[in-house]
């Protein structure tokens, strides 16, 4: 019996605000680098969110991140995931999973973009273990009060996170 999906090009979109990029995502972009001919990481311009990173710097600080990473590509996208993971001609989005809070919204969004692109499948990652905890937000507080992010991000991150918060820590 052969499998007529054996000689389609997949590709995935990892899509988030990764402000900053953490080790928690890192694990989910290398995983899932590793089920995908082509895994897009798409760093979302999220209007409801102030971003401590402009988007150029967020795409900036994963290219360097993702650089040992042959088939992942970084782009930057303000429209909705839907629209947008037809017009990067995936079929799948990636979520990263770490607690059941997580889940549930998660659910509600892979919904809500099966309704919109019902071409496109998501599929949900846990998050290894050890990042269980890790959030974006919980590393800029880290940072913003001159504590060790260095477990948390690459030392690329560690450093832009240092410049950002630099003389900011006396508030």
């Amino acid at each position: 019996m052969t499998n007529e999906n054996t000689s389609t090009y997949r590709v995935a979109v990892y899509p988030g605000s990764f402000d900053p990029v953490t080790m928690g995502h890192m694990d989910i972009i290398t995983r899932a680098s590793k089920q995908f001919d082509l895994l897009i990481v798409g760093v979302l311009n999220n209007l409801s969110k102030n971003p401590l990173f402009t988007v150029e710097e967020r795409t900036e600080l994963l290219r360097q991140a993702t650089k040992h990473l042959p088939n992942v590509e970084i782009d930057s996208f303000r429209d909705l995931l839907a629209n947008y993971i037809r017009q990067k001609n995936a079929q799948v989005i990636v979520r990263g999973i770490r607690t059941v809070t997580d889940f549930e919204y998660e659910l509600q969004l892979a919904s809500t973009n099966h309704k919109l692109n019902p071409d496109a499948e998501t599929i949900f990652m846990m998050t290894h273990p050890k990042y269980s905890f890790l959030s974006s937000s919980l590393v800029k507080e880290i940072a913003h009060f001159n504590g060790d992010t260095t477990d948390l991000v690459s030392r690329e991150v560690d450093a832009a996170l240092r410049r950002k918060f630099s003389g900011d820590n006396a508030q």
